[in-house]
Formats: C-alpha cells, sequence, structure tokens
C-alpha cells in the first residue's frame, strides 16, 4: 500500500491532449524566468574575441576585393590613356613627317622620366 501513497504523492506529467479553450495550434505559454537567459563574463568574452576576429576577416576580405576592383579600374584607366596618346600620335603623323613624330615621343618619354 506504500508503493500506491508513494505514486500518487509524486506530480504525475499533465497528458497533453485537447486544450481548455480548443486553440491547440497555440503552443502553451511557460513560466517567464529573467535569468534564464544569462550568460558568464568569460562566455560574453570569448563571443565578443570572436566577433572580433570575424569582422577583422571581413574586413581583410573587403579590402582583398577592393583593391581586386581598383586594380581592375587602374588597367582600364591605363589602356584608354594609351589609347588617346596613340591616336594623337597618329594625327601629328598625318600632318608632321615620321622623323619628326619619332624624334618628339622620346623627347616627350625623356620629359615623362624627368618630371616623375
Amino acid at each position: 500500500m506504500s508503493t500506491t501513497i508513494e505514486a500518487s504523492t509524486k506530480k504525475a506529467p499533465q497528458p497533453v491532449g485537447m486544450r481548455r479553450n480548443g486553440k491547440q495550434w497555440i503552443a502553451p505559454k511557460k513560466a517567464f524566468r529573467p535569468g534564464s537567459g544569462l550568460q558568464s563574463y568569460e562566455r560574453r568574452a570569448e563571443e565578443r574575441i570572436a566577433k572580433a576576429a570575424m569582422k577583422a576577416k571581413e574586413k581583410e576580405m573587403k579590402d582583398e576585393k577592393e583593391a581586386e576592383r581598383q586594380r581592375r579600374v587602374q588597367a582600364i584607366k591605363d589602356k584608354r590613356a594609351a589609347k588617346e596618346e596613340r591616336e594623337r600620335y597618329e594625327k601629328m603623323a598625318e600632318k608632321m613627317h615620321k622623323k619628326r613624330v619619332e624624334r618628339l615621343k622620346r623627347k616627350e618619354k625623356r620629359n615623362k622620366l624627368i618630371n616623375s
């Protein structure tokens, strides 16, 4: 008989059946425990370090991507400048003698080297 008393004193889990108000699609509410989500200082510090490392990696990746984009932009600018210079020399060649254009090219290259 003692076994039946022990069994009746223990709280049995309530069976999950039809809810009283009939709204079985709504999950039953649980007790509000504000301290349950708190973390220790060590864990927060670890998360901060991990976040900082992730941000550093993201920044490095963004910098690499930006450098690649700048390299492509610079290549396009250099190509356009070379094309303009070539067209300018062709225009000069129409008006002047070929040897004089060659002399001017060499002179301009010397001036660029001196100025830079």
